[in-house]
């Protein structure tokens, strides 16, 4: 095709180079650009978010926000398209055509982390829960309700053009970046070839963790090049069964795999980065009763004025309160900015989960039991002191049969007919998971005697699950 400069604009970015978007310059009236969707304030809010929700305290060069990822995302869903459209027209014949697919995954890329509060999975975790939400069910209503007519407007992406009747659907969209759970029905009434394209939002490889994994190991100086994006796209390509990788992808992709692992230790599960998520705790619901309160979704127009910008200088505000409540939370915050972190690390332990170790139906789900025999096993004169623990899990693959949608499946030649992923022998060799326990004390006086008392209890554990 030929490109149509005219129309297209460039963003540039450290990790994909010039980034391609179509510019409301020059367009015939009443089409969309995805220049509006990208300036619309629901997707600028994103540049009031950080990518790392706490760890940009700890990593100095780590400020890059969402929205740097979100564009990320969107480019990396176009090359996707460019190495699988063809594979996927040959799985599904009902396929629309590739722009259409096109702009469809670059809008849900752009738009996945739309819902997303202040701290981000942290505001999941402790503000949407209450109300039984995730930020991919309020970027869903995002997308739908406020965004919908503009997406459907959309006629073209810098490499080509929807056909006469196509038309994006919003819900689709929607559909497309929520992730997918077991047992669910939202199956129903969505073709196959949508039901594929999941697979490049959740599952285990996806454009969202692929971005994010190039992204903040270069942001944070862990590594300028992380895994092989190139080698993974190459190899992969959809079947009837779902989205496949060839087994010569396969080493690649277990680089990829241990590579986010990795940066799940160092970074995101780094011990100050913790200490901050703990001391956050201490406070947010109390601090959310001032700023926000209700389901965000009865209230979208002063959630998308909720950001960390908005949030960060409201409570440093609170200092000089005259109301004795704000002025003592305004103080702690400002403690928390200063990095003056209540809690130090006392003791850490990591221990890898493999096949057949059932992690959630052990000790290791039940933190405050752990917490507990640690005390009993402290000189009594220290069963008393403040500590919390902290249970950082990562999951480096599946453990069992994933959602439809999130599915992953591998292609050995030797074989002839693509498998699930999680059933090859190389794959399997990979841990299921890695928990780090954690013990938090107020200071390091007694270090050496809390360390102590948590590898008894652990190694107590790890034993008599070992005798068994």
């Amino acid at each position: 095709m030929v490109r149509d400069f005219v129309n297209e604009s460039l963003s540039h970015d450290p990790i994909h180079g010039y980034i391609p978007f179509i510019a409301k310059a020059g367009l015939p009236s009443g089409e969309v650009a995805e220049q509006e969707i990208i300036d619309h304030p629901w997707v600028q809010r994103m540049r009031q978010i950080h990518q790392l929700q706490t760890a940009w305290w700890v990593f100095p060069s780590a400020e890059h926000m969402r929205f740097q990822h979100i564009l990320g995302a969107m480019h990396l869903s176009s090359l996707a398209i460019e190495h699988w459209y063809d594979s996927l027209a040959d799985a599904c014949p009902n396929v629309p055509s590739r722009a259409y697919v096109e702009s469809l995954v670059r809008m849900a890329a752009l738009l996945h982390d739309v819902g997303h509060g202040p701290f981000g999975h942290f505001f999941d975790d402790h503000y949407l829960d209450q109300f039984g939400l995730t930020h991919e069910v309020i970027g869903g209503v995002i997308i739908e309700q406020e965004l919908g007519e503009l997406l459907r407007r959309i006629r073209r992406n810098p490499r080509g053009s929807l056909q006469p009747l196509e038309e994006l659907e919003p819900s689709q969209i929607a559909w497309l970046i929520r992730r997918p759970k077991r047992g669910a029905k939202d199956e129903d009434g969505h073709p196959d070839w949508l039901r594929k394209l999941r697979s490049l939002f959740s599952g285990i490889y996806t454009v969202d963790n692929m971005d994010f994994v190039l992204r903040d190991a270069y942001m944070t100086g862990y590594n300028t090049r992380a895994f092989d994006l190139h080698r993974i796209l190459h190899y992969t390509f959809f079947t009837p069964a779902g989205l496949t990788i060839h087994a010569r992808g396969l080493p690649t992709l277990i680089n990829f795999i241990e590579t986010r692992a990795n940066l799940f230790r160092t970074v995101y599960f780094h011990r100050t980065v913790r200490a901050l998520d703990l001391a956050l705790e201490d406070l947010f619901a109390e601090t959310m009763q001032h700023l926000f309160q209700g389901n965000p979704v009865d209230n979208l127009e002063t959630y998308r004025a909720l950001t960390e910008s908005s949030f960060l200088v409201d409570v440093q505000r609170w200092a000089t309160s005259p109301q004795a409540e704000l002025r003592e939370l305004g103080h702690r915050w400002r403690q928390i900015l200063s990095r003056e972190v209540q809690w130090k690390m006392a003791s850490e332990k990591t221990l890898n989960f493999h096949s057949g170790m059932a992690e959630r139906t052990s000790i290791f789900s039940a933190p405050d039991l752990i917490l507990q025999r640690v005390r009993d096993r402290l000189p009594i004169s220290l069963q008393k002191i403040p500590l919390k623990i902290d249970v950082a899990r990562h999951y480096h693959r599946p453990s069992g049969r994933l959602p439809a949608g999130g599915q992953n499946f591998l292609l050995d030649p030797a074989v002839g007919t693509p498998q699930e992923l999680s059933d090859d022998d190389l794959f399997r060799a990979l841990p299921m998971s890695f928990c780090i326990f954690r013990l938090y004390s107020q200071d390091h006086g007694h270090d050496a005697i809390v360390n102590a008392a948590l590898n008894t209890v652990l190694g107590d554990v790890v034993d008599a699950k070992t005798n068994m």
